[in-house]
This record gives C-alpha cells, sequence and structure tokens, in this order.
C-alpha cells in the first residue's frame, strides 16, 4: 500500500464517521424539538426586528 490508498482509506473512514454523527445528531435533535419548532421560519425575526428598532432610535 502506498501513502495514496492509505488516504484514501482515510478519506473514506472520516466521510462514514461524519455521516454516523449527522445521523446521530438529527436523532438527538428531532426528540429535544417539536417539528413545528424545527420547521419554523418565525425564529429569531422578533430579535432582529428589537436590535434593528434599537439601532434607528440611537439606543
Amino acid at each position: 500500500m502506498d501513502f495514496w490508498d492509505i488516504l484514501q482509506y482515510a478519506a473514506w473512514a472520516a466521510a462514514a464517521l461524519l455521516v454516523l454523527w449527522m445521523v446521530f445528531d438529527a436523532i438527538r435533535i428531532s426528540q429535544h424539538f417539536s417539528e413545528d419548532v424545527l420547521t419554523s421560519s418565525q425564529e429569531g425575526i422578533d430579535e432582529l426586528a428589537l436590535q434593528q428598532e434599537q439601532h434607528r432610535s440611537g439606543r
């Protein structure tokens, strides 16, 4: 085995670990948060509007 073969196997192993981590994280997140929260596009809008209002008023 030369260097490039070892590097190729290491890249495949890293990719497999990343996939496993993403699946684990997706399962963990779906258990802690409801589907409504995860698909909501409203998150953070209120805070952003408040920051913009404070910036406009000079606070």
